[in-house]
């Protein structure tokens, strides 16, 4: 779901009924862009941070993960990495 979508589907002066079948998400989602969007205008566009624990790897050490899985064959002969060979193999 784009936000900004939502909230120019909004601004077209779709009723959340209209703007929820029109994207497909549920009526509570486009009352809650709606209203954060009204309260803070642009700035209510931008996700809120996530409840529990910050984040323990860096974007570019997803992107390596990420990278080495499609890209590379794990070395131990096998068809596919499991989590344990890739922690090994990089250090995560």
């Amino acid at each position: 779901m784009d936000a900004a979508g939502l909230a120019l589907a909004c601004a077209d002066g779709l009723s959340n009924s209209d703007v929820s079948r029109q994207l497909v998400v549920s009526l509570p989602t486009v009352g809650k862009w709606r209203k954060r969007f009204v309260e803070r205008r642009l700035n209510g566009l931008s996700d809120e941070d996530r409840p529990g624990a910050p984040r323990k790897l860096s974007d570019a050490q997803v992107e390596m993960v990420i990278t080495k899985t499609l890209e590379e064959q794990p070395g131990n002969r096998e068809s596919h990495w499991s989590t344990r060979s890739m922690a090994a193999a990089t250090g995560i």
